[in-house]
């Protein structure tokens, strides 16, 4: 048997598809033929964040060239949908009786052309009794602030005390601290930008919804569409195309593409929609958008004994995925990697007149993680000692078996210092430092920043486990149909990888089935970095299973004992042991087992947990102090995600995490007016990150098994972001922070690091 295939640097077998004819997009689907004769549908959208509806006039727009109808919540008779996360807080999918935010769809357009659409929703004219919008969410939370829904009661929609959680007991929890260190920290609205915008269409074939979404989870979306068109199930087909680009937006079924099952049926046509790049920035959801007041206490040598934070969420204006971000994804993981004895984390969940939030990459894990280190570098500066050697006195010590944190979260296995040490050294720290020290002693205007994070997440805390099938052809090809979703991970490759190394097929030979409903009607999709730990397992378990069927069918044609066949994984032949050249192949078996139902295995293969990838970033960056530009000029990244597959795949989700976390942590946010009108509502306005923005960054492999799955691996699609926010954050403080600076809000853009330098200065 020949060296094994896992570890290997495999060549993405996706790419010469995307680099040449490219993928096939919603937007693509031109020779569909269930499409033919299709119409466009444009929604109109609300221009005011706050108010009641008293008319929608669409006159003017109903007579527009192309125009065939346009239908409100009253023509559909739509019904109010409430929150699964606070039922008090219903709306119908279209506005009907208030809107909550500028971008939330009042009436649906449907024309000859998309052209047509766009000039006629111009045209649909709403008046409103305009109320108070609030993007703020302490005005939100004020006790004569105008209520966003009504039944709710109050603006915020959820507390930590629902679940039986104590509410923060305040100063008297530093009783007994040498020194105790306050901070708040915005962790800001980002929108996520996938270069393909929210598309889907429709069609109605004998009775049953065939429906294309740009989506993470086909199956996710099936029961919210059957649903909302008042069909079984089982009548509803959902497809998923090649996607470009969620990062955790994509993962539910939104209003628009849930209302074009019930527009197409009442045209009697199939029907396409596809947003523009500004509906995008206001409708698809945001992410982030989490206010943050932390304390932290301990002795004056550096070990932390008091950790608080109370984390307020702004859910925006729906009840809706970003409302349970901080309770269930930021408060697990509020201890981080530190051994710290007492902690306190109370969340709050706030409705404002912003677009709703919802999952965006690491989700609630990047924020725990942002609050925490930032923290640690306060009571460093504090205490006067280097924030790495804080970080490395409060360190959980390295451990094989579950270990629990004082919150209640069990981390599988973890060599946190480890990390911390990989990453040091390979980015020169202590050279740095005096690179830093020299700068600093010429007075020169360009000041040096180091900034260093060390971090834990969880990732797989979506799901059970996973469906894997692998059907063998009678060409001897393999066909795996799988539960999760690519888009751009690399599931065609590092899928047919597992399989080759089981079954001896050649990767080349291997083809993913995944994103139909009907043929892979279960599955989790992809999100929380679940994919490897729990699809990959799926497919890895699975084919193990399909060679043990496939040694029986070959002791059959082979006349021998099961137990004395042999897979021959380099030439992916079946022979008796020691008879090597008498051999039967995958094609041999599949051919004999085609009146048997074929040769095939298909199970849902289950995990016990989630698992908790670590790491370490150290980011260097040059600060101008005269005009507050950030130059990004080094980073170095240890992320350790168990076992690696491959290790091209996992440097690629490392260096697109730390873009994203640096774009995050130096340019982007989105910003509204004092009336809650967006003001970032294109690229034109909204800071997006490009190479040229970027260093080269270094990668450290650091494997810590875990023994949660067979593989050993864990997730790497969000490490790279959470890991690499805190650093740049921390860097560009760190560069001023001889001027008295003890902190920036992010963006560090050259306006808020000059002002914190002008502000320190007085």
């Amino acid at each position: 048997m020949g060296r094994s295939i896992l570890g290997e640097r495999v060549l993405r077998k996706e790419d010469p598809k995307f680099l040449t004819s490219g993928g096939k997009y919603v937007d693509d689907l031109l020779d569909e033929p269930l499409l033919n004769g299709a119409f466009h549908v444009t929604y109109a959208r609300s221009t005011v964040a706050h108010g009641r509806i008293n008319s929608i006039d669409t006159s003017d727009a109903a007579g527009m060239p192309g125009v065939i109808a346009i239908l409100t919540a009253a023509d559909l008779g739509l019904q109010p949908v409430p929150s699964s996360f606070n039922p008090a807080a219903a709306r119908t999918l279209l506005a009907s009786d208030k809107v909550r935010y500028v971008g939330e769809p009042i009436a649906a357009i449907i024309s000859e052309t998309r052209e047509q659409g766009e000039d006629a929703a111009e045209m649909v004219f709403a008046d409103y009794d305009v109320l108070p919008a609030y993007t703020d969410m302490m005005a939100a939370m004020a006790p004569d602030a105008t209520l966003i829904y009504e039944a709710c009661g109050s603006n915020i929609v959820f507390d930590t005390t629902a679940l039986g959680i104590p509410a923060n007991t305040g100063d008297e929890f530093f009783k007994g601290c040498e020194v105790v260190v306050r901070g708040e920290f915005m962790n800001q609205r980002v929108a996520p930008c996938p270069l393909e915008v929210r598309g889907s269409a429709v069609a109605w074939v004998d009775g049953r919804l065939y429906q294309w979404i740009s989506t993470q989870h086909a199956q996710g979306a099936h029961a919210p569409v059957a649903a909302t068109n008042g069909v079984d199930p089982s009548q509803v087909r959902i497809l998923t195309p090649d996607v470009g680009g969620g990062f955790g937006a994509k993962i539910g079924a939104y209003p628009e593409e849930l209302l074009l099952g019930v527009l197409a049926k009442r045209i009697g046509r199939p029907l396409r929609w596809r947003e523009s790049r500004s509906e995008s920035m206001v409708a698809l959801g945001h992410g982030r958008a989490q206010f943050q007041r932390v304390v932290i206490g301990g002795t004056k040598d550096g070990k932390i004994t008091h950790y608080q934070l109370h984390a307020f969420q702004d859910s925006g204006a729906f009840v809706d995925m970003g409302t349970i971000l901080a309770p269930f994804m930021t408060r697990p993981m509020s201890s981080g990697v530190y051994a710290i004895p007492n902690i306190e984390c109370h969340t709050t969940s706030v409705v404002t007149n912003t677009t709703p939030t919802v999952a965006y990459r690491g989700a609630g894990r990047p924020e725990a993680t942002a609050a925490i280190e930032r923290a640690m570098d306060l009571f460093a500066y504090e205490i006067g000692k280097d924030p790495v050697e804080v970080r490395r006195i409060n360190l959980i010590p390295k451990f094989m078996e579950p270990h629990t944190t004082v919150v209640g979260q069990t981390y599988d296995v973890g060599d946190y210092e480890e990390s911390l040490n990989r990453a040091l050294a390979a980015a020169d720290y202590s050279g740095w430092r005096r690179k830093q020290a020299e700068r600093r002693a010429s007075g020169n205007a360009k000041q040096i920043g180091i900034g260093v994070s060390v971090y834990v997440e969880i990732t797989g805390g979506v799901g059970t486990g996973e469906q894997a099938k692998i059907e063998i052809l009678d060409d001897g090809r393999a066909l795996i149909y799988t539960g999760t979703s690519p888009h751009g991970q690399g599931h065609a490759t590092s899928w047919a990888m597992l399989a080759s190394e089981k079954t001896g097929i050649p990767i080349d030979r291997i083809d993913l089935v995944w994103g139909d409903t009907d043929l892979t009607p279960v599955g989790s999709g992809t999100m929380g970095s679940r994919s490897l730990q729990q699809g990959g397992n799926a497919v890895f378990s699975v084919a193990g299973t399909l060679v043990d069927k496939a040694k029986a069918v070959a002791a059959r044609l082979l006349e021998a004992n099961e137990a004395d066949i042999v897979l021959d994984t380099d030439r992916a032949v079946f022979h008796v042991a020691g008879t090597p050249a008498v051999t039967r192949t995958w094609a041999d078996l599949a051919v004999a087992e085609k009146a048997n139902g074929g040769l095939n295995h298909d199970e849902y293969i289950g995990v016990p947990g989630a698992t908790f990838p670590f790491g370490s970033h150290v980011a260097i960056v040059e600060v101008d102090t005269e005009t507050g530009k950030v130059t990004h000029i080094a980073h170095t990244a240890c992320d350790d995600a168990g076992r690696v597959l491959n290790p091209m795949l996992l440097e690629g989700q490392i260096h697109g995490g730390v873009a994203q976390g640096a774009a995050q942590a130096l340019l982007e946010e989105v910003a509204y007016d004092g009336d809650g009108n967006p003001i970032t509502s294109n690229l034109a306005d909204y800071a997006f990150i490009s190479a040229a923005e970027l260093p080269s960054v270094t990668v450290i492999h650091m494997e810590t098994p875990t023994p949660v799955n067979l593989i050993g691996a864990k997730g790497i699609g969000e490490s790279g972001t959470i890991g690499s926010t805190p650093a740049l954050q921390s860097a560009v403080v760190d560069a001023v922070s001889h001027l008295g600076v003890r902190n920036i809000e992010m963006p560090c853009t050259p306006q808020r690091v000059w002002a914190a330098i002008a502000a320190a200065s007085k």
